[in-house]
């Protein structure tokens, strides 16, 4: 039963996180040709086209990618039905319909925080590592872009020591310290 548990989380983490990147990349205006881009899109084409074109037109052409946005809340809302389902299938007592209106939206935003938290994470981890292994990579640039919004209020705080560069490791251990609080 927890394999079920892990598999269906890792899925849904997979997919929400791809959609929230591709809300980011699109909100810092990083072109969706160069990687993590073309995998975000190729995962997420699937929710994202038809959520747009049902969108208000001014969502539709905001700056915010409310498509990409709208499409990961649902994922999430879907995650949290069907864990739900399974949970209550599993212990063979069907939960009560104002349980499912609480507990559905309540797994959502729990698995929405977990995903930011841990794919920020994720993010600034490989950013850290191809930063002293390769530093010339073109993936460099793109995960700099991504990354770069998050590190400078980091950056103005904690200064350089000794040439090197904390602020990552800070970040990090602040992610760490959010999804220790999320439980």
């Amino acid at each position: 039963m927890s394999v079920l548990f892990f598999l269906l989380e890792t899925l849904f983490f997979f997919l929400i996180a791809a959609a929230l990147l591709r809300a980011w990349m699109n909100h810092l205006r990083i072109h969706m040709s160069v990687q993590p881009g073309r995998l975000a899109i190729a995962v997420t084409d699937w929710l994202v086209r038809p959520v747009r074109r049902i969108l208000p037109k001014s969502l539709a052409q905001s700056r915010v990618d409310w498509g990409s946005l709208m499409a990961a809340l649902l994922l999430a809302l879907a995650y949290g039905g069907l864990w739900l389902m399974l949970a209550s299938l599993f212990a063979g007592m069907p939960a009560s319909s104002a349980a499912m209106a609480l507990a559905i939206p309540t797994l959502a935003v729990k698995l929405l925080l977990r995903v930011v938290l841990q794919g920020l994470m994720i993010l600034l981890l490989v950013y850290a590592v191809l930063s002293w292994v390769q530093p010339g990579s073109p993936v460099l640039s793109t995960l700099d872009r991504l990354c770069g919004p998050i590190l400078r209020p980091v950056r103005r705080i904690i200064p350089l020591i000794g040439g090197v560069d904390l602020s990552v490791l800070v970040l990090v251990i602040l992610l760490q310290v959010g999804l220790i609080l999320l439980g």
